[in-house]
């Protein structure tokens, strides 16, 4: 699962994805309810890219009184029965996440976790699989598809002993087209897999004090999982 990630930059989305970037600015590193920029399809086929708040039903939407459920990742075996997703999910509504890197907590026996950067060192960016959705104001908002991964040989390694070992979904680059093209669910599920662990690397990244200051999230923490 995933709640931090760095997004890609303005030249970032015009050479390596082909769109031009969003009115607005994004923060370099990005988690739940902050903006980043998403590239889906529009109504003739090309390529977009619009801001939209990580978490497909962010906190400010919530229903007062009701217990609020995180949703920045969306399970991809269950997409489409869950109240939050299904309706996005049956439109085909899929985008992708253009990200430099995503961040995951990495627990070391007897040392409690360590922040860990995770990148593809043979590609320009990362396309992680999204689903968007689109609110009355003419907001938008995102998340990002997971699968789970208790074999692969760097996921295995995140999240708290004893919790579910799961991982984004990282379209290759070959495919990105035919992921933003799809409108079949079915279809869309065939695109669910594990990315190459040996395409991976991974490393410890703490979020020093001088880097949540510069990074705007000096008043957050990555949350125990």
């Amino acid at each position: 699962m995933c709640n931090n990630f760095a997004p890609a930059t303005g030249p970032v989305l015009r050479d390596v994805f082909g769109v031009e970037p969003p009115p607005g600015a994004w923060k370099p590193q990005i988690w739940p309810c902050d903006a980043a920029p998403i590239v889906r399809a529009d109504a003739t086929g090309r390529r977009e890219c619009l801001l939209a708040t990580f978490g497909l039903v962010p906190r400010s939407r919530n229903v007062h009184g009701a217990r609020h459920f995180e949703t920045m990742n969306v399970r991809a075996e269950c997409v489409g029965d869950k109240r939050a997703s299904c309706s996005a999910w049956h439109r085909t509504q899929l985008c992708l996440v253009p990200a430099m890197a995503i961040y995951e907590p990495c627990y070391v026996a007897g040392q409690g976790w360590v922040r860990y950067r995770i990148w593809l060192p043979d590609e320009p960016a990362m396309g992680i699989a999204g689903l968007w959705k689109q609110w009355p104001d003419g907001s938008y908002s995102f998340a990002m598809f997971t699968v789970s991964a208790p074999g692969h040989a760097v996921m295995k390694l995140m999240h708290a002993p004893g919790k579910e070992k799961r991982a984004v979904v990282m379209i290759p680059h070959r495919q990105w087209g035919a992921w933003l093209a799809c409108r079949d669910p079915e279809l869309a599920r065939s695109f669910m897999a594990l990315y190459p662990a040996e395409k991976m690397m991974a490393v410890p990244a703490p979020l020093t004090p001088e880097t949540a200051e510069e990074t705007g999230t000096a008043d957050l923490g990555v949350p125990s999982r």
